[in-house]
């Protein structure tokens, strides 16, 4: 009896997902626990496992198509890897199959997804029985001339496909639904820039101290920690040290109240395979230097994977975002609400300053920071910008706390 694949509960508030990259086609084995579709929700992108070794026998729900929390999008069928139901028949009808175990190549699975073709009836020609997409391209009937009736010419432009639009002069148009995820931030990017009374401040920091640390401890504590010191652990910890100073920062609206909140969970945008994320770090008020490095390293690497978990995107209270690592020299961060601000670090540039009197090249940094006016006067986005660069032109006194 088939093994119903159902898509699973992915998060308070999430209902529905879209359905992503099927990475099994019909007809293709799968081990069990090996990822059979990727699903993509309004916060993350989540992958299903297969259940049980054994065959995807039907995709019911295709690449695009939006599914409920629950509903049934493909069938399953447990037993021996790379055996179907589908190839059964095939080889009892004569027709020409693919070789039980043969390794279908992530090109040609997508390229099975598309044609709908099944895997049963395509021929692997790839070295060690490996099916490629062009093994896919010749199985797929329009890729196949019609005994029927003989080709006609004609001045019609070819086809576009699947989601393009066709042009004769070569100008195509691809038209892609647009993610969960992406219209996620769109909604939550535009309901910031309508329901808040939303200002930038800007100021410069001098980043000659940090770099000067960087350099003469990085061996040691890569060699202990085995993560480099960065940047952004810096300015983690001037930002906790900075919302202590300005606590409206850190406080969010709700209703007619603001509610202060006396930790802080940092969120740190990252770039992600599917875009920009932002997950947390929780209590990074107690975090040291060498735990904030390696929670942002492991979340830059499953970002680029799309393994980020909801929950780790959820509830932050405070955002910074490096479009500096991007090469941008100046912005205007968009605050994530609820909360009430954001810090936006820039790239460094070498750049003339006075310094007692001289004209000195120093490593410089445009910082930005903007702030919901609403719970944030003017004072106190001055007085956290000034703190944060105090703090990276001298970072002693992170430990002196002064």
């Amino acid at each position: 009896m088939p093994i119903e694949l159902k898509v699973p509960p992915v998060g308070e508030s999430v209902t529905e997902v879209q359905i992503g990259e099927w990475l099994k086609a019909e007809g293709s084995g799968v081990e069990k626990d090996q990822t059979v579709v990727t699903l993509e929700s309004e916060k993350a992108t989540l992958e299903l496992p297969a259940p049980e070794a054994g065959v995807v026998s039907k995709i019911l729900k295709k690449r695009g198509e939006t599914a409920k929390v629950g509903e049934v999008i493909g069938l399953f069928e447990a037993g021996a890897v790379g055996v179907s139901t589908v190839a059964a028949r095939s080889t009892a009808a004569q027709a020409p199959v693919a070789s039980p175990m043969a390794k279908v190549m992530p090109a040609a699975a997508r390229a099975l997804a598309v044609s709908g073709v099944n895997a049963a009836d395509v021929t692997a020609s790839g070295p060690g029985g490996r099916m490629l997409k062009e093994d896919v391209a010749r199985a797929t009937p329009a890729a196949q001339p019609s005994a029927a009736a003989p080709s006609v010419p004609s001045a019609a432009p070819p086809k576009a496909p699947p989601g393009k639009a066709a042009s004769a002069t070569g100008r195509d148009e691809e038209i892609v639904p647009m993610s969960p995820l992406r219209r996620t931030v769109a909604r939550r990017l535009l309901e910031a820039q309508n329901t808040m009374a939303m200002l930038t401040t800007f100021n410069e920091v001098d980043m000659s101290a940090v770099m000067s640390l960087r350099k003469t401890h990085q061996e040691a504590f890569q060699a202990k920690y085995q993560v480099k010191l960065g940047f952004m652990s810096f300015f983690v910890k001037a930002a906790v040290d900075a919302l202590r100073l300005a606590p409206q920062l850190n406080a969010e609206i709700r209703g007619d109240s603001i509610v202060y909140r006396n930790y802080q969970d940092i969120g740190v945008a990252v770039g992600g395979g599917k875009g920009l994320v932002v997950p947390v770090l929780r209590g990074a008020e107690r975090m040291s230097f060498a735990e904030v490095e390696i929670a942002i390293n492991e979340f830059a690497r499953r970002a680029k994977e799309n393994k980020i978990k909801m929950e780790e995107l959820e509830g932050g209270t405070f955002t910074l975002s490096n479009g500096g690592v991007y090469g941008s020299m100046l912005s205007t961060p968009i605050i994530n609400p609820p909360q009430s601000g954001i810090l936006g670090l820039h790239a460094i540039q070498d750049r003339p300053v006075a310094v007692e009197g001289q004209v000195v090249i120093r490593p410089m940094m445009f910082l930005a920071l903007s702030y919901d006016h609403r719970i944030v006067d003017g004072r106190e986005a001055v007085t956290f910008l000034k703190r944060v660069k105090d703090v990276i032109e001298n970072p002693a006194r992170i430990l002196l706390e002064v």
